[in-house]
């Protein structure tokens, strides 16, 4: 099925894994207000469902299960074993499916504007109908009504035009086949399976999905919890760009703090991380605050460089500068990143010629001193 599947991957290779799975009736440019934070800092894969977009309709009815098996091949696919899935609408059910089923391939999981049962099931049954009699144009006025509010459509005319042009890309067979999947699933009694840290996103005005619907899966996934955003209807991510990216990236990556905790213990070590926590006062803890969340945080988990081209730089600099105690302290951490002793010994002589022999003496005698 996944040569029949328009699939992309952005980002950066070697960035953690990150999945989108679409909402029904939409292609992978209902994506594109989150792609230019995404790509940068995970590696990111898009696709679209059987019959919508670039993907090939087989024939139909569909399940859940098809479509969730079709999710886990787009993912063999790409090498991607382990991934963060976000889904939205039929792509949130379409992750809850994996999460359940699978749940050693999902990290983290973000279901948005979604529920794990549709009812009423005859609904979904007419919809199929009038599409594949009048085509998926016909339905553009409702799902403008349902997916937008009526003022965000007043200031932003133009995503009548966006949606009519995805709805255009869905072939009728396949979006009534996905109508099916949504009409006859039922995981209610498998959320509690889902292992994935879960984050439920709800919007304030959606018509499809209430707060009390995203309530009920946060009562039923374990260990998950829940973000209502506003103002927004269904597609939250595009009337809500900022709010609903920065609550995946929090989510997936963890906050600036978090993340700091996790990156500063994660190259410098728990033996000095813990000793430098047992000797913070209350006079120290801002700066300490400070650091962990702006530069371990923000800065050394940036995406533009890796990790070991940071300590090459870092061990440079603080070679350069002759802070030779912060020096061994990276010189150590450098060894944790990757650099063999005979990539430090040539950074350091690099520094020998652009900072001068004696910040290079003072940094070969910490290397000898910490390395050896």
């Amino acid at each position: 099925m996944t040569e029949d599947m328009k699939v992309r991957v952005d980002g950066p290779v070697g960035a953690p894994w990150l999945v989108l799975s679409n909402s029904l009736g939409s292609s992978l440019e209902m994506w594109e207000p989150q792609m230019s934070v995404l790509r940068s800092r995970f590696r990111v894969v898009r696709y679209e469902h059987r019959g919508h977009g670039g993907s090939v309709a087989p024939p139909g009815p569909y399940s859940i299960g098809d479509l969730g098996a079709d999710l886990l091949e787009v993912m063999d696919s790409v090498g991607a074993t382990r991934a963060n899935v976000v889904g939205l609408s039929l792509g949130g059910t379409v992750g809850m499916w994996l999460a359940a089923s699978h749940p050693g391939r999902v990290e983290r999981l973000v279901v948005a504007a979604s529920k794990a049962y549709w009812p009423p099931g005859q609904a979904w049954t007419d919809r199929a109908d009038l599409v594949r009699r009048d085509g998926t144009a016909a339905l553009l006025d409702t799902l403008v009504a349902r997916w937008f509010t009526e003022a965000f459509v007043g200031r932003r005319p133009e995503v009548r035009s966006t949606l009519a042009m995805m709805l255009e890309a869905a072939d009728p067979a396949g979006y009534a086949g996905c109508c099916a999947a949504l009409r006859d699933v039922d995981l209610r009694e498998h959320l509690s399976a889902i292992e994935a840290p879960t984050l439920v996103l709800a919007a304030r005005s959606d018509p499809a999905v209430s707060i009390g619907d995203a309530a009920g899966l946060v009562e039923a996934i374990p260990g998950s919890s829940l973000q209502v955003i506003s103002p927004a209807a269904h597609l939250v991510n595009m009337e809500q760009p900022e709010r609903f990216t920065s609550a995946v990236v929090e989510h997936v990556a963890g906050s600036v703090a978090e993340r700091g905790r996790r990156t500063r213990r994660e190259v410098l070590g728990d033996a000095y991380v813990d000793r430098a926590e047992s000797a913070v006062t209350a006079i120290s803890e801002p700066f300490s605050e400070f650091i962990t969340r702006y530069a371990w945080g923000d800065v050394w988990t940036r995406p533009g460089i890796d990790r070991r081209s940071r300590s090459f730089v870092t061990v440079a600099i603080l070679a350069a500068l002759g802070r030779v105690d912060e020096l061994e302290l990276h010189l150590v951490a450098a060894r944790r990143n990757g650099l063999s002793d005979d990539e430090i010994s040539e950074v350091l002589l690099q520094t020998a010629i652009y900072a001068g022999v004696p910040a290079a003496n003072a940094a070969f005698a910490a290397a000898k001193r910490v390395l050896s």
